[in-house]
């Protein structure tokens, strides 16, 4: 079998990579927009067509020598968009596999170490009381583990535009945080799993400061409180407050997420399967953040094909801790 065609498709705000061989069989992966993001990834479809040249009549079955060869003929490798485009390619080539062996290609990865996937969605509201009824519905739902933007709804104009965090004081984004997380624990009960994602906007101090005002509420991860570059801050913010910590989704090589692991920063990791190098590369992120008892939860912010990766990995490793699953209604994913 050998691959004849590769190309680039868009649906709505999401994009894929198609993969066609000889025999008919036909694979697609997510293309996270990596350096496009909030745009067209112009660049990460480049580098589909620049790994295309290599790709083209090749035996799409062999994807570690191809991810391995893909990944080595880059002279400055590592970086955002040739990682996307590498993602998109690994997740289609095993979705081809997996239709090439009739299994599912978790059986190829090892067999399956869970029948089910536990999920956690996201909460939207820029109010405490907004907060608290969507937590109902979404435990009325079944979910048992709920993320918060403890700032406000990131996707509200007010906070993209700088007129939240930037403008407000630190006892008051202290104080707001605290209302919104309390307003959730109170709806959602004592048992359901709350964690609250920061968005790389706090300075190591004033992250360490919002970990112990919310100590109280049983948070059960932090995610990207500061900004992903200095693994060593994020191993000091980890000791000096008593949330653990999750990063990992502006990661793209394992190597990144050992010097991570080396400074003890993250309780978490959160690697995204269409950015950090598809399902191969995330596969061994995972084994070294076991070997060091961390958790692995997938970042997935884009469609169901993603989503539907995401969960092939999860479950044949046994380090998944919980699966985000965006509840996007225009994702066609359904959350039962």
């Amino acid at each position: 079998m050998k691959v004849t065609t590769i190309t680039t498709l868009s649906a709505a705000r999401f994009n894929y990579v198609k993969i066609e061989t000889d025999e008919g069989l036909t694979g697609v992966g997510e293309l996270h927009p990596a350096s496009g993001t909030g745009g067209t990834p112009f660049v990460p479809r480049a580098a589909v067509e620049y790994c295309a040249e290599y790709l083209l009549g090749k035996d799409p079955l062999q994807i570690e020598r191809h991810w391995q060869h893909m990944f080595r003929r880059q002279l400055f490798r590592g970086g955002s968009d040739m990682m996307a485009a590498m993602g998109a390619i690994d997740i289609a080539l095993w979705d081809i596999k997996g239709k090439e062996a009739g299994k599912p290609v978790y059986e190829l990865l090892g067999g399956p170490t869970r029948e089910k996937v536990r999920l956690y969605t996201h909460l939207g509201g820029n109010t405490p009381e907004a907060l608290a009824e969507e937590a109902q519905v979404r435990v009325e739902e079944g979910f048992t583990a709920l993320r918060v933007y403890p700032f406000g709804d990131f996707g509200n104009s007010d906070f993209e535009e700088g007129l939240g965090l930037e403008t407000m004081s630190y006892t008051g984004m202290q104080r707001n945080a605290v209302e919104r997380i309390s307003a959730v624990r109170e709806a959602a009960g004592p048992d359901i799993d709350i964690m609250i994602d920061v968005v790389n906007r706090l300075t190591p101090a004033e992250a360490i400061g919002l970990g112990r005002a919310l100590d109280s509420f049983n948070l059960y991860f932090y995610e990207d409180p500061i900004e992903p570059e200095n693994m060593e801050q994020w191993g000091w913010v980890a000791e000096q407050q008593p949330i653990p910590l999750a990063m990992g989704e502006r990661l793209y090589t394992v190597y990144q997420f050992q010097d991570l692991l080396d400074h003890k920063g993250a309780a978490f990791v959160r690697p995204d399967l269409s950015l950090a190098g598809g399902i191969t590369n995330v596969k061994k992120i995972a084994a070294i953040a076991e070997a060091n008892y961390v958790g692995v939860v997938p970042h997935n912010p884009l469609s169901c094909v993603l989503t539907a990766a995401c969960v092939q990995l999860d479950a044949a490793v046994h380090n998944i801790a919980v699966q985000e699953y965006p509840h996007d209604d225009d994702s066609g994913v359904k959350a039962e």
